[in-house]
């Protein structure tokens, strides 16, 4: 499982000097805006919690729920997007989450009780989830494969700097308004990209992979003409048509089944989403403010400090994106899961260790090296295992499931971050920080373990080709190759 694909020439780095049609470079922007909303959406509730539990009286439950919410609406929203997406295209499926991540947010913003909050934050889950799973599929099936690691990761890049904004917009409307209704502007100016990712998809077209998988080649030609240069369109066309006319897939296809490897392969990515969510990350990205509070900072200062791990996660996912052309991806995921364990196990011994009050004074010092191996986790999150869980998923299963599969591995992603969300008001309460980070530590090790045992490396290959790679080497018979049937 761990061996790399022959890539059969230049790695991604090298082919990436190759110039690119700017109609994919508007392409992937647009569609990026999605992770941007994703990021915000995520992101905003860390400062507008210090507010909203004030004006709808939250308690540790109320506040796990509404946090919690949004990402069991985002678990719920993969996996259907994922299924529809295979049927009624990507491009659909992301206009529908425009509209999705419109409502959602205004009925957030407006919502009078936390009943009402609770509901609107799993509506706007719904466009989160389906977001996470489509658009970087939609960006895998659309670019030149030499530039595949690129714009993908530009999803990444897009989700940290929705948070980044998230977590600035916060102070400086608290700056300017204050108040305890100042949450309900944090909410509401969700609304403004989810406008402008409606109106840019209405002008894209859907994708090559799609049209063929549906029979609809000369709209697949039309698409590859307007993305690629002229002397690759019909190499790719061919490789899409030859992996869809393959005996075994006309049989699956016909029987409605799906092969034992490909049903190996969406374990595989399960996991992997999996250990993504693992490392605590979220709760990080969800409660810093909470937690800085907790160690003795005031509202403002935490929420100030906050920003740092916005400008950190913006910073080292472009870090990231470089580093993926040179060392592909396993390097990179091994690295960020083995960082991740290593930081959290830090700050729980400075929890631990150090005095919470100096002179009957908060202890400022251990305030800041807590936000300091924040920072830390945070690069190797960013720079590492987050951008490379994203691009692996969007490549590594065959096209008659993308949309599927990548809705159940978002799917099990977004249910392991329900939890973490979910418990992790009530853990803090019940057992403090020290336990908290130590809980995270110890199940960064399992997930360490299994990213050794099972990480692939798909560095330099087409999307047909990692399909054929996996397919060789999860299927349980490899004598019907052999025979030639």
């Amino acid at each position: 499982m761990t061996e790399k694909i022959n890539s059969g020439g230049r790695n991604d780095g090298a082919k990436a000097s190759q110039p690119t049609e700017p109609l994919v470079k508007v392409i992937a922007f647009i569609a990026t805006l999605g992770g941007l909303l994703f990021g915000y959406d995520t992101g905003v509730i860390a400062g507008a919690l210090l507010f909203m539990k004030h004006d709808l009286h939250l308690t540790s439950l109320t506040t796990g729920m509404v946090t919690s919410f949004l990402i069991l609406g985002s678990a719920v929203g993969a996996i259907f997007a994922g299924r529809f997406a295979d049927r009624f295209g990507r491009k659909k499926i992301i206009l529908a989450m425009a509209l999705i991540f419109m409502a959602g947010s205004l009925g957030c913003a407006m919502a009078p009780n936390v009943e009402l909050m609770i509901m609107f934050r799993f509506i706007l889950g719904l466009a989160v989830g389906g977001a996470a799973a489509i658009v970087p599929i939609y960006i895998a099936e659309i670019v030149p494969s030499n530039r595949r690691w690129q714009f993908v990761t530009l999803q990444e890049l897009m989700i940290v700097s929705g948070q980044l904004i998230a977590y600035t917009s916060n102070a400086a409307i608290n700056e300017v308004w204050g108040g305890e209704t100042t949450w309900r502007w944090m909410l509401g100016v969700a609304c403004v990209p989810a406008v402008i990712l409606w109106v840019g998809m209405l002008f894209l077209p859907d994708t090559p992979r799609w049209y063929a998988m549906h029979g609809r080649y000369r709209e697949a030609r039309d698409v590859l003409e307007r993305t690629r240069k002229s002397g690759r369109v019909e190499k790719e066309l061919g490789e899409i048509r030859k992996s869809m006319d393959s005996k075994s897939e006309k049989h699956s296809r016909r029987q409605k089944t799906i092969s034992v490897w490909m049903k190996r392969l969406v374990a595989l990515g399960i996991g992997i989403a999996m250990l993504q969510q693992l490392s605590g990350v979220n709760t990080i990205m969800f409660y810093a403010p909470t937690m800085l509070q907790a160690t003795g900072l005031s509202t403002n200062a935490a929420l100030l400090a906050t920003i740092a791990n916005g400008v950190i996660s913006v910073i080292m996912t472009f870090v990231g994106i470089m580093l993926l052309s040179r060392f592909g991806r396993r390097p990179l995921l091994l690295t960020g899961q083995i960082g991740c364990t290593c930081t959290l196990l830090a700050i729980g011994l400075v929890t631990w260790l150090m005095p919470e009050t100096v002179n009957g004074h908060p202890d400022v010092v251990r305030s800041y090296l807590v936000l300091g191996g924040m920072l830390i986790f945070l690069s190797f999150q960013q720079g590492a295992l987050s951008p490379v869980t994203w691009l692996l998923l969007s490549e590594m299963f065959p096209m008659r499931i993308r949309g599927m599969a990548n809705g159940i591995s978002v799917f099990a992603m977004q249910m392991t971050n329900f939890s973490i969300a979910f418990m992790f008001p009530i853990l803090l309460e019940t057992f403090g920080l020290t336990m908290s980070f130590f809980t995270f530590a110890a199940i960064g090790v399992g997930g360490g373990i299994f990213a050794i045992i099972f990480a692939p490396e798909t560095q330099g290959k087409t999307l047909e080709q990692i399909e054929k790679h996996f397919k060789k080497n999860l299927q349980d018979d490899p004598a019907p190759q052999q025979s030639g049937s």
